[in-house]
């Protein structure tokens, strides 16, 4: 070591020697070098009292074990204590003091340099920032290091920080639990300030990765540093009061807290949700400066309370306060007027300030393990034999003790202790004093889901859980969309598109509904999609079914009267027996669009189309052959023309068998191919099903209905020339009017059918069967009903032949 050797603030000699780096200052006067001459010793300023009482727990353990008769018998343990002030510089230089001692020569040797370090172990530093530069610089040497307060995730890398031990639980585990107490009470919109080292950038950068793991937003993330110009402190200030989050982690270390009490407090920005790591959380000398109770409610993260029996009222303490400190602190009690000359004899037993506060007793047992875990390693290689490892660094990382107060002490393969922590609650007494409430527990050995345990929850908030959020809750119903240029945290609530929900709060997405389900006016569930058909429940199926019933009762009707006067001359004119089929098809017709009603099954659909073509063709045939009776009647009253006896009864039902066998032919084949069936349609209206029959085979229909309009073409074409005939009563007339109604009404159907939706195409299709039924029983029987029934004079063979002179007015 070059340059004036340091000298340790508080030392004893010992057979072995146990180095320890505190802050006993925790700044320092800065000053400007001209490189002119030899820079003065650093200058320290404001003192810390928190340190010392780290250095007393120091002496408490070293004083324990000394005077052990178990653990180091016969070996006493001396200390070299150093203060660094906070400076990085001071504390590598004190670091290679603890390591190199202060030879003022060496001697010229040409053997290398073994002889072992000053200290074997180094207590402390509190700081990461300074715990990073010493173990950087003792690292290659192997001195271990234990640290009881600095915990940056950033030192658990053995690859940097080979001979670094911790008692306080890494940074790591502090943040995600902070991101995870945040993200318990619903806070997703939340600022963020941290201290400007290693500390508050390294905390804050694992609780921004857990953040956006959990779906926390940060509005704001500012750092800054307790000697930084007042002007960047005061730009924090004003990024606080503009925001809109009302909740602020605080990733801080205790002497910057302080200095951003001082600054809100100026402006009195209370109200605000603070969530705190252990640095200051815990610390009873940030509440006492908090008198305008900007931090009151505060929660946070606390390293577990611990007790060390004795430490409280120790000698030790005792007389290292009263003979070392008492003129330091005799000052700092007294007005600035009145400070009296200090002769180191002053009487400070009823002191009581900060240094007397024995509140950080969990820290002060982190410093009383680390010595123990020293302590334990050394005894383990005193014990050990010839062929043991006699590097105290190795022992320490292998040890595994249980203190006094039963408190199990080990390091794992990182350096670090078990990560447990208590969550602590700032509650106003009504005295005005803070009471560090505990209200739960966190564990990270334990599963994600079981980590976070908060027992005490009714005592966090006096009123109501604060809300911060940069958008509220999307309601079940909706889904979120990002607002432009935002966080994830910022976003609308657009209501979900018809046939699709959200049945969850904040859904990023609407699921769409099964095909047979459809969304609720909320869009917060799915409901099944009525089922339509044409039923007979409904008037329209209702009054189809009636119109159905009523032509078939004409129809019977005209059936008994014609079987009643099936004797007399206008029945047996035109083959009567073709006139009972033609009725026994029409009542056929008529009963088959009762098919077209009801719930479409399997079997229904391939007999209502089915039974509707056989049963037209059937009726169509009879039709035809009844035209062609009246054709062939007409051709047999010329002279010499025997043209009836090759279209006699017997060949007029032989047509009428073909005519409809060819339609049972396309039927089978149409159903044996691919035959009609049940369908839902889903396509057609949005929040119904339709039941329908799907066609099967579309030309199968097609030929069916084909079919039965070229019979229907060909028996208007024969009716159309028979018509004049002459004749009294030629049936061509009313045939040719039939087909003609038959023609116009299955022709207008066509478009009809293809254009109406759903159960309207069953019913456009039922309503042209039922016209064009009407149709052929009215143009054809309702006039010889009315012969029949009305004017039974001209029911006779003389009249029906015209030989009736006629009656002149």
């Amino acid at each position: 070591m070059t340059g004036d050797p340091e000298s340790p603030q508080i030392s004893k000699d010992g057979d072995i020697l146990l180095g320890g780096i505190f802050s006993f200052h925790s700044s320092w006067k800065d000053r400007q070098d001209t490189f002119t001459h030899k820079p003065l010793p650093l200058e320290c300023t404001s003192l810390n009292f928190r340190e010392f009482q780290f250095a007393q727990a120091m002496l408490f353990a070293i004083g324990e074990i000394n005077n052990s008769t178990d653990l180091l018998p016969g070996i006493s343990l001396g200390y070299k204590m150093y203060d660094t002030c906070g400076s990085i510089a001071r504390s590598v230089r004190v670091a290679l003091a603890l390591a190199n001692g202060h030879e003022t020569e060496s001697a010229p040797s040409d053997e290398p340099c073994t002889r072992p370090a000053q200290v074997l172990a180094i207590m402390g530093e509190t700081s990461s920032s300074l715990c990073m530069a010493i173990a950087t610089v003792i690292g290659p040497f192997h001195i271990p290091m234990i640290s009881h307060f600095a915990t940056c995730a950033c030192l658990s890398d053995k690859t940097k920080y080979p001979s670094f031990l911790r008692t306080i639980p890494s940074d790591y585990y502090q943040s995600r639990a902070l991101a995870q107490l945040v993200r318990h009470f619903g806070w997703t919109w939340v600022g963020a300030i941290r201290t400007n080292d290693d500390y508050g950038n390294n905390g804050m950068a694992t609780f921004t990765e857990t953040a956006q793991q959990l779906d926390i937003c940060l509005e704001y993330s500012v750092a800054f540093f307790r000697t930084d110009p007042p002007k960047k402190i005061q730009k924090i200030i004003d990024i606080i009061r503009t925001s809109s989050s009302k909740v602020i982690v605080a990733f801080l270390s205790h002497m910057d807290m302080d200095v951003l009490i001082h600054e809100l407090s100026k402006y009195n920005l209370t109200g605000y949700q603070w969530v705190g790591s252990e640095s200051w959380i815990f610390d009873s000398q940030t509440a006492e400066r908090d008198i305008h109770h900007i931090l009151d409610g505060a929660i946070g993260l606390s390293i577990p309370r611990a007790h060390v029996s004795g430490m409280r009222d120790n000698e030790i303490f005792t007389e290292f306060w009263e003979t070392l400190f008492s003129c330091t602190f005799k000052r700092s009690t007294s007005s600035a007027g009145n400070q009296k000359e200090c002769t180191g004899h002053e009487d400070v037993t009823g002191v009581r300030n900060s240094f007397t506060d024995m509140s950080l007793m969990p820290i002060f047992n982190n410093v009383y393990k680390g010595v123990y875990a020293v302590a334990h390693a050394l005894h383990s290689i005193l014990g050990c034999n010839e062929t043991c490892n006699n590097k105290i660094l190795q022992h320490i990382k292998t040890i595994q003790f249980k203190t006094k107060e039963g408190d199990e002490v080990y390091f794992n393969e990182y350096g670090d202790p078990a990560a447990k922590y208590e969550i602590i609650n700032w509650q106003p007494t009504g005295n005005g004093v803070i009471e560090f409430v505990t209200v739960g527990l966190h564990d990270s050995s334990l599963p994600a889901d079981r980590q976070l345990n908060l027992q005490n929850i009714f005592l966090l908030f006096l009123m109501q859980v604060p809300v911060s959020v940069c958008s509220e809750k999307c309601p079940p119903g909706t889904r979120k969309v990002l607002q432009k240029g935002k966080p994830v945290c910022c976003y609308d609530c657009i209501r979900c598109a018809e046939g699709e929900i959200s049945n969850v709060t904040d859904s990023i997405t609407c699921i769409r509904c099964h095909p047979e389900f459809w969304s609720n006016d909320r869009r917060d569930a799915c409901v099944k999609k009525e089922a339509e058909f044409l039923s007979y429940e409904e008037i329209m199926g209702a009054l189809l079914s009636a119109a159905a019933l009523f032509g078939a009762c004409m129809t019977v009707v005209v059936a008994f009267i014609f079987f009643k006067y099936r004797k007399t001359p206008i029945v047996r004119a035109n083959n009567s027996e073709l006139s009972f089929l033609l009725l026994f098809s029409l009542t056929l017709c008529f009963l088959c669009s009762l098919t077209f009603i009801g719930r479409p099954s399997e079997w229904s659909c391939m007999l209502r189309h089915t039974a509707f073509g056989i049963t037209f063709v059937l009726c169509i045939s009879c039709v035809l052959g009844k035209t062609i009776v009246v054709l062939m009647a007409f051709r047999a009253t010329l002279p010499g023309s025997n043209v009836m006896k090759w279209f006699g009864t017997t060949q007029q039902r032989l047509s009428v068998v073909a005519f409809t066998l060819i339609q049972v032919l396309i039927c089978i084949v149409w159903l044996t191919v691919s035959p009609p069936f049940p369908l839902k349609n889903l396509k057609e209206f949005k929040d119904k099903i339709i039941l329908e029959c799907a066609l099967g085979s579309a030309v199968g229909f097609w030929a069916v209905l084909g079919y039965i309009g070229l019979l229907a073409m060909l028996c208007f074409l024969l009716a159309f020339l028979a018509r004049k005939l002459p004749d009294n009563f030629n049936e061509a007339k009313f045939i040719t009017f039939s087909m003609l109604i038959f023609c116009a009404v299955w022709i207008t159907f066509i478009p009809a059918y293809v254009s109406s939706p759903g159960k309207f195409s069953v019913a456009v299709e039922i309503f042209a069967i039922l016209a064009s039924t009407f149709g052929l029983l009215i143009c054809i029987f309702i006039p010889k009903c009315y012969i029949i029934l009305l004017k039974p004079e001209k029911n006779t063979k003389k009249n029906m032949m015209g030989k009736v002179a006629p009656k002149y007015v």
